[in-house]
């Protein structure tokens, strides 16, 4: 378990440094294009959104993919990029704080939800089982992930997370390594977001009793070091249009009005 940790660990942090360094290698960079921040969890509609933008505007969308801390870790440390798309509105804030992006614009809901592998083995049915003895959890990251500082925020107001943290067999960077543990069996349980369940046939999700839960907001928004602000913000217009929303809720969320 912790060999396979160790694995996805070194994969996202080489695979982040290797896509900076290309992106700043590259000429193309220097033309059409835009580098756009995106949370991990983001990234099937946010492919889908790239291809439709570049087939209707012949700019080139680069993404950086990542769990939220660490992107906004990236924008700070190269001072690159044009959009920032975080996978709760918290990042944004922090960003904006820091005098790295401009206005965010809300796109879509990240809802939480109790994940478990087809067939449910370990009887999962709400918060409280996560504290079964033998029961194995693994969650996200609460200093990389957005669906990590939340989970952890969410077992604590439901006075849980201390019993929770005896049965956590690792953590994760990214939410999208929470359903590949899931799917490969390494896990009982764990909590990610309701669209990362959406068409998955190896895993199930389990709604979180609403006043139990926390149901966080997708931002976007230009960043001040875009080179192309106008270019940057058709960008950011065409993500929260219907036509960019609608590829949202293709792949399971709910989008704001």
């Amino acid at each position: 378990m912790n060999m396979l940790k160790k694995r996805l660990t070194r994969r996202l942090i080489g695979s982040g440094i290797f896509f900076l360094l290309a992106v700043l290698m590259n000429p193309a960079w220097a033309g059409d294009s835009l580098l756009v921040y995106s949370g991990a969890g983001l990234n099937k509609p946010m492919d889908e959104i790239g291809k439709c933008f570049e087939e209707e505007s012949g700019v080139k969308i680069e993404y950086s993919y990542g769990g939220s801390a660490h992107i906004l870790s990236q924008m700070e440390m190269s001072g690159i990029g044009d959009v920032f798309i975080p996978g709760d509105y918290y990042y944004f804030e922090s960003a904006k704080e820091k005098g790295l992006t401009e206005d965010g614009f809300k796109v879509a809901y990240h809802i939480p939800v109790i994940a478990v592998p087809k067939g449910n083995a370990a009887g999962i049915r709400s918060l409280s089982d996560l504290t079964k003895p033998g029961v194995k959890v693994i969650l996200g990251d609460e200093k990389a992930a957005a669906i990590g500082k939340l989970s952890k925020k969410i077992l604590q107001e439901n006075g849980l997370y201390e019993a929770v943290e005896k049965n956590i067999t690792a953590k994760t960077a990214t939410v999208n390594e929470l359903v590949m543990y899931l799917t490969m069996g390494q896990a009982d349980v764990s909590i990610v977001w309701e669209d990362n369940v959406f068409g998955n046939d190896t895993i199930e999700a389990i709604q979180i009793e609403k006043e139990k839960n926390r149901i966080m907001t997708v931002p976007i928004g230009v960043l001040k070091s875009a080179r192309d602000k106008e270019l940057a913000r058709k960008f950011v217009d065409f993500v929260t249009s219907e036509k960019g929303k609608r590829i949202f809720r293709q792949y399971g969320f709910k989008t704001v009005d």
